[in-house]
């Protein structure tokens, strides 16, 4: 008898990764597509043909009972729909979860890669110990999930967790893309550290395609250049000041922090020394890392969406639909 297993989609700026995963999440098989689209038609139309590729080639390996598509921008997650590919909305949402559900016959999910991440943790992670937790994605740019008494939040207008539009510095007058300034994604974020590097000159931490290399930044702030030195304290201390300021919102017991800039143990050092205990002293788990491999944490995300959808799927009497792939 074949085991249970689901099917995810993780759509990229660069990439779609395809993947199938039982109920542990742990990935069987996956294909990687390249993406570059820049607009949501194209994106729907790769995704659905990359979807037929992979039933052809790879095929599955169990009995499928879900499917997620984590994905950038907006999204609707109850009523299934990608809303925006930005941050601006620029036409009418497309249904990806009804497409999906078309092609596959069985009940799929969609929602933004941050709160897909967050799922995964809920799920598969650090939420198997935790209801109330926040997590924090330090990537190319800077945004956060939360779970209060086991539920995520999403918000009216699924914008919740758009954290790096905090402005933490009132004093700076550098702008941000969203229209204010002091931004905290202007100073610690891969987007962040590029504007950062560009303003102080620094062309040589820039790789060929104008970003910044940031775990060399930090090499060299350790080794003590003067210029690093004062980015990544920047950097410190702004999200030493984001945490403890989400830390007094939600209250959680646990935070998580994921993306690749939180590799360097020296940064993470940096931003915990900055952390008031007064503040922090009902976060008994502390400041801990995503357990996921980075390479296939999107994956695990999207996998997840499809293991919630199926918990909600079954409260609503609909599990006969479930496996039908």
């Amino acid at each position: 008898m074949h085991m249970d297993t689901y099917l995810g989609l993780d759509f990229g700026g660069t990439k779609l990764l395809i993947g199938e995963a039982d109920e542990e999440g742990r990935i069987l098989c996956s294909k990687r597509y390249a993406t570059g689209v820049t607009n949501q038609q194209d994106a729907v139309k790769l995704i659905m043909e990359s979807l037929t590729d992979y039933t052809k080639t790879v095929g599955f390996k169990g009995n499928v009972k879900a499917a997620g598509l984590g994905i950038v921008g907006i999204v609707d997650y109850e009523l299934g729909q990608w809303i925006a590919m930005q941050h601006e909305i620029k036409g009418a949402p497309v249904p990806v979860a009804e497409l999906l559900e078309r092609q596959l016959g069985i009940p799929c999910a969609v929602d933004n890669d941050v709160r897909s991440a967050v799922t995964a943790e809920l799920l598969l992670g650090h939420g198997r110990k935790s209801s109330d937790f926040i997590y924090l994605n330090v990537g190319t740019g800077l945004a956060a999930g939360f779970v209060s008494g086991g539920k995520i939040l999403r918000g009216a207008c699924y914008n919740s967790g758009e954290i790096g539009h905090m402005s933490v510095d009132l004093k700076n007058t550098d702008p941000c893309i969203c229209g204010r300034r002091g931004c905290a994604e202007n100073a610690v974020s891969g987007a962040g550290f590029t504007y950062q590097v560009k303003k102080y000159g620094l062309t040589e931490l820039l790789n060929e395609q104008g970003r910044a290399q940031v775990q060399l930044l930090f090499e060299k702030a350790e080794a003590g250049n003067t210029q690093c030195l004062t980015i990544a304290e920047y950097a410190a201390d702004t999200l030493a000041c984001v945490i403890m300021n989400l830390v007094r919102v939600t209250d959680p017991d646990t935070f998580i922090i994921g993306g690749g800039i939180m590799n360097s143990q020296w940064f993470k050092n940096q931003v915990e020394k900055r952390l008031h205990p007064e503040t922090m002293r009902g976060v008994k788990e502390g400041i801990v890392l995503s357990g996921f491999d980075p390479g296939y944490a999107g994956l695990i995300g999207a996998v997840s969406l499809g293991m919630y959808k199926i918990k909600e799927y079954y409260k609503e009497g609909g599990a006969n639909h479930a496996g039908r792939i």
